[in-house]
């Protein structure tokens, strides 16, 4: 399986723009640029979406990881937060909060972590990958 998303960029860094499209048109010519991306602008950038990529793929990992388990899952939601600092993304931090039946924040710690180790977004990343979890 491959997937695609397509960038756009015109003009220098700091006064030009860009448009990102993906291939399932979810994004379609989404403005980005060096303001979205570095202060307070409209539109979007590749942090938070790298960050909506990694908190996706973990909580849907997390869930096959819980199910497998045999446990019955009523909610998992995950906020990833992307750390730039100096041009480079150093950490990943996903906190999780969920409401799943009959587990104990033993086993659902682990399986936190094993999600962590082993979505395939996780597996992309260099960088750090941290995570804080909350069991409901």
């Amino acid at each position: 399986m491959k997937r695609n998303a397509t960038a756009v960029w015109k003009g220098s860094l700091k006064e030009g723009a860009g448009v990102l499209t993906t291939q399932s048109k979810t994004l379609e010519n989404t403005q980005y640029s060096f303001n979205s991306r570095f202060e307070e602008g409209v539109g979007t950038n590749p942090e938070e979406l790298v960050a909506a990529a990694h908190s996706g793929c973990f909580t849907m990992q997390l869930s096959a990881f819980i199910s497998e388990g045999g446990y019955e899952i009523e909610s998992i939601e995950t906020k990833c937060v992307i750390n730039l600092v100096e041009g480079t993304i150093i950490g990943s931090h996903l906190i999780v909060n969920a409401k799943v039946k009959g587990i104990s924040n033993e086993v659902f710690q682990e399986l936190v972590t094993k999600a962590e180790l082993n979505c395939p977004i996780s597996k992309l990343f260099t960088a750090e990958i941290t995570s804080e979890a909350t069991l409901h």
